[in-house]
């Protein structure tokens, strides 16, 4: 039967045979009692979990089925994981989840668990004078086993197991139907809608996750950061038993979680190497060193493989032991009974002390890794038929025998009947529909509501204005920003997040020396005093940690306002915007989302001071990611409504913000000579907000002299240095008219094309790099509508920015502008 690779047959077969072997137990246990003397699960329990573990391998084997003649696109399976369907029903099906894409047995047990009262009969316990936070307990109630596993107990006269098959899958079944749509592609698959074979299902709890191994590890630290805190701020935004109220707000800051929830989170164990998942598990241990709480379960399926990469014998127990800050649990995974022991001891230790733990789940890996993989190059017929006898739906089902709860011709009977069922379900979503049209698929990116952003930025000045303008005067000190004079661009952006933080209790700006220091460049400065630590906070020095921290916050029902100190670094966390931010929806179809505002400061001209690390001039990898909104303010008076904007958008539309800040402009007070002050801007009081409202993909234009010559079109530093040059064309007669794009994703494309037309000569200010740069978009735009102008370009030098004078050389200037120009006109 078995030779050099493990088939679906070989799997079968061997599952037959096994349960064919079982000798029947002369006495039949009652399944209301323990499955054994003594074990925290009834034989009803047990009984359950073997169905949803055969619900799970019968979706493996019809994925391979399907994929035989061409109709299935997702092969990776759970055989072999199928024990952390005990690990599901150790805990609470409002805990939130993020799963492993081998975690299927995990998904189709708390699809069950939902179909009633999830919250499992309690005890309660003395309060552990140690398990406190400010003095509050934290411990909670012990689960004892989850009734709602006992739902396909046998009823009725003399009952067996095989009397309740039907009854048994028809719990599974909606569950299995998902599955099976995500297999084929199918366009009524409910959480992505075709788009990708994910677990998830808001009212399961269940986040959806990518294929990229550790990825959501960050994220979960951030769920569980955001958990604990939302469960300590009132609906003001103030920590609890905090004195003065600082706002109105827009609403209460909640979570969609139960506030005693815990997160969990599963992986593979060649995961356990990567390095977002070292920053995850360092973050959670550096906060829980820190004194704060992070109740988050890490559940580490580890089945000794990374497609055919080994994990070195003892390396990843000895890797998560040595976690700092992080409790260790260790269980069998082909051993049901321990698996739910130790999983409900390891949950309730998590709940409790609101502290991380980690769960070392050891498993085997059954089929290989997925349809495609030829197992004969890298392992033995030995090792595999080594993993055949570890089979963990095996494993349980000899249990149910040895107990005497079913025979092993009933459990074989459960087995047919759920790959009869699954297989039907299999062919009937064959004939569903698939996605249609490119408007289809991305349909299900965040959307762009124009018209609500802007009621909600009218919405926040009438409560500036209006009941919170008592709360707004306190916030600063009875001088509003409004009356302060006017402002640089980086006091705009800090008057602008103080109105934001009023507005919105769920708030929260952190990043590295956002707190204390107020920011590398002041822009936080006063923030944390006025709003208190648990909303403005400082985050250890690592930008995956920072982005993971706000993915998990927003999910957690906060506005998260993470601070990348400077847009070199944000390349060192650009999966964690790219890979996990901007899919959330789209894998999700909107029944996730992730908020999230990313303010960066960056680009260049910094008078050659800090070189390319504090100068970076590229934001290609920005500019490509489907859904994100990159805006640029370049002078005071849009940074303000351009803030409220993404924030408005971010509240209402779920939208995934990057608000890049011109370090250069951070201080800059004068346009044209020393002391003119041309480059400061007042403050719009809030019944202002509205007529000064920005629109995302709108954009700015300047006009010099008769503006009918030339059109410049820019963004950030280069508006400053267009302007210059405009006033320097206009001394020769040359009328310019510069267009700040202000955002660079999604561009104004409208604007760009109607100004170009307007004069017929069309210079692109690019301060990026010529390959990759901002203008390449702009210049395509143009050609993509039909213009037939002229047009040329001026762009940084494809080169990093050296350090010093020599900055100058592979950047953009005035002087270049000016000389593009007049060779533009000379045409």
């Amino acid at each position: 039967m078995l030779s050099d690779v493990t088939t679906p047959q070989d799997l079968d077969d061997r599952f037959r045979e096994t349960l064919a072997a079982l000798p029947a137990t002369e006495r039949r246990r009652d399944p209301a009692d323990p499955v054994t003397d003594d074990a925290p699960l009834t034989g009803a329990q047990v009984l359950n979990l073997f169905d949803a573990q055969v619900t799970s391998r019968q979706l493996d084997l019809a994925g391979r089925w399907l994929r035989s003649f061409g109709e299935g696109f997702y092969t990776i399976g759970s055989a072999g994981h199928e024990g952390n369907a005990a690990v599901a029903a150790a805990l609470r099906p409002t805990d939130p989840a993020l799963l492993h894409y081998r975690s299927g047995a995990f998904y189709c047990l708390r699809a069950t668990q939902a179909a009633g009262d999830p919250t499992p009969t309690a005890r309660t316990e003395p309060s552990d004078p140690e398990s406190t936070v400010d003095g509050e307990s934290t411990r909670d109630p012990e689960p004892t086993a989850d009734p709602r596993l006992s739902e396909s107990e046998p009823s009725g006269p003399e009952p067996t197991a095989a009397t309740v098959a039907v009854d048994g899958f028809a719990a599974y079944a909606d569950a299995a139907r998902d599955v099976l749509r995500g297999m084929v592609a199918s366009s009524l698959e409910p959480i992505a809608g075709g788009r990708h074979k994910v677990f998830g299902r808001a009212d399961l709890a269940i986040v959806p996750t990518t294929s990229t191994i550790a990825s959501h590890l960050p994220r979960a630290v951030g769920m569980g950061l955001a958990v604990e805190r939302l469960r300590r701020l009132d609906s003001a935004g103030r920590r609890t038993g905090a004195g003065v109220r600082v706002g109105s707000g827009a609403g209460a800051a909640h979570s969609p979680w139960p506030p005693d929830a815990i997160v969990v989170c599963s992986f593979g164990d060649a995961s356990v190497n990567h390095a977002s998942a070292t920053a995850a598990f360092n973050t959670a241990g550096w906060y829980d060193h820190a004194g704060l709480r992070i109740p988050v379960l890490f559940v580490c399926e580890d089945n000794g493989l990374g497609i055919s990469v080994r994990s070195p014998e003892g390396w990843v127990e000895a890797t998560l032991r040595a976690k700092p800050g992080i409790r260790y649990f260790s269980a069998d995974g082909a051993d049901p009974v321990q698996t739910y022991a130790v999983a409900a001891e390891a949950a309730a230790w998590v709940r409790r002390n609101r502290r991380p733990a980690v769960l070392h789940l050891r498993t085997v890996r059954l089929m290989g890794h997925a349809g495609a993989d030829a197992e004969s190059a890298y392992r033995s017929p030995a090792e595999l038929a080594a993993d055949l006898d570890r089979d963990p739906v095996a494993a349980t089902a000899r249990l149910l025998v040895d107990a005497g709860v079913a025979t092993g011709e009933e459990l074989l009977a459960r087995y047919d009947e759920t790959g009869w069922q699954v297989r039907r379900l299999a062919e009937e979503v064959l004939g569903e529909p698939k996605l249609a049209a490119a408007a289809e698929v991305v349909s299900a990116l965040a959307p762009r509501r124009p018209v609500r952003v802007a009621r909600a930025v009218a919405d926040a000045a009438a409560r500036a204005s209006g009941p919170g303008a008592g709360a707004r005067a306190e916030a600063f000190g009875g001088k509003p920003p409004e009356l302060a004079g006017p402002m640089t661009l980086a006091q705009s952006i800090n008057a602008a997040l103080a109105d934001g933080m009023l507005d919105h209790p769920q708030m929260a700006i952190f990043g590295e020396d956002v707190a204390a220091k107020g920011g590398v460049y002041g822009v936080t400065k006063g923030l944390r005093d006025r709003f208190g630590a648990a909303r403005v906070f400082d985050t250890l020095l690592d930008e995956t940690s920072v982005l993971g921290l706000g993915l998990g916050a927003g999910l957690a029902g906060m506005l998260p306002v993470p601070e990348i100190q400077y847009l070199a670094y944000l390349h060192n966390a650009e999966d964690q915007l790219r890979g996990e931010a901007a899919t959330m929806r789209f894998f999700s179809q909107g029944a996730f989302r992730n908020p999230m505002v990313v303010r960066v400061a960056g680009l260049a001209y910094q008078e050659g001071f800090g070189g390319h690390f504090h100068n970076d001039n590229s934001v290609a990898v920005l500019r490509d990611v489907p859904g994100l909104v990159v805006a640029v303010p370049a002078r005071p008076d849009d940074a303000a409504p351009m803030l409220r904007t993404c924030l408005a958008s971010a509240a209402v539309d779920g939208s995934v913000c990057v608000f890049l800040e011109p370090i250069a402009l951070y201080h800059t007070r004068d346009l044209y000579a020393e002391g003119d002050g041309e480059w400061l801007a007042g403050y719009p009081e809030p019944g202002g907000w509205v007529a000064g409202h920005v629109p995302i993909g709108r954009a700015r234009v300047y006009r010099v002299g008769s503006a009918d010559d030339l059109t410049i079109i820019t963004f950030g530093n280069g508006v400053r240095m267009s302007l210059r040059a405009a006033a320097v064309l206009a001394e020769e007669g040359v009328g310019t008219r510069v267009v700040d794009l202000r955002w660079l994703a999604p561009l104004p494309v409208a604007d760009i094309i109607r100004e170009s037309a307007a004069t017929g000569r069309v210079l692109v200010v690019d301060e990026t790099r010529r390959s990759g740069g901002v203008g390449e978009g702009v210049i395509a735009a143009l050609v993509d509508a039909g213009y037939v102008g002229a047009a040329r370009r001026v762009a940084g030098v494809d080169s990093f920015v050296p350090l010093g004078p020599a900055a100058r050389h592979v950047l953009v200037s005035a002087d270049a502008i000016t000389d593009g120009a007049r060779t533009l006109l000379a045409r």
